[in-house]
């Protein structure tokens, strides 16, 4: 776990010196689309997930 805190505090660290704000939201977006692709992985919601790709 302590390993997984330093990487985001290493990459908030990146982010504030080098003032790159523009990956924040594509972090989170990347974050959110793996967790709704985890949790809706053997769902009822699966065949639908499918066509939108």
């Amino acid at each position: 776990m302590a390993g997984k805190l330093a990487i985001l505090k290493e990459l908030w660290m990146f982010m504030r010196v080098r003032k790159k704000w523009w990956l924040g939201p594509i972090i989170i977006f990347l974050v959110l689309l793996g967790l709704f692709f985890v949790f809706t992985e053997g769902s009822a919601i699966a065949p639908f997930i499918y066509t939108l790709f």
